[in-house]
């Protein structure tokens, strides 16, 4: 199973300003053991939503909203998305993770969804394709 651990974006994120170099480390330490354990299969931290953009869809009409978003509750600072065998195992990874000094922070984790989860809206043929296109993607893995 896959899981995405979502981390929420903070005020102290959203400003731009560099994370403590103490955090960072232990944040690095916390990556080496999810690589090692071979749980990790992507993380990245974010931009704040100042350089970035929204796009609304609306019927065939497209708008483009420019960040700053002023919702900081709703926004991402960061993720990673970790591969295990259940929901319980995500959470007690995800409780290791090191504690920000500078306040509080959430990580919200949530299943990504398999191709087979599809099967009563979509063909095996359709399945098998999709699979088969994502395991052409770099640093993909059909493994569950």
């Amino acid at each position: 199973m896959r899981f995405m651990a979502i981390i929420k974006a903070t005020k102290e994120s959203e400003a731009g300003a560099p994370p403590d170099p103490k955090f960072m480390a232990d944040m690095g330490k916390y990556n080496e053991e999810l690589i090692k354990a071979g749980v990790v299969l992507a993380m990245d931290g974010l931009h704040p939503s100042s350089k970035g953009a929204r796009v609304k869809f609306s019927g065939q009409s497209r708008t483009v909203v420019d960040g700053p978003f002023t919702e900081t509750k709703e926004l991402i600072a960061g993720f990673w998305i970790l591969q295990v065998k259940s929901l319980q195992e995500a959470i007690e990874w995800i409780k290791r993770c090191p504690t920000y000094d500078a306040g509080d922070y959430e990580v919200e984790i949530r299943q990504v969804f398999e191709m087979e989860e599809f099967a009563p809206i979509l063909s095996e043929e359709e399945i098998q394709h999709k699979v088969r296109a994502r395991a052409q993607l770099p640093n993909q893995t059909t493994d569950k």
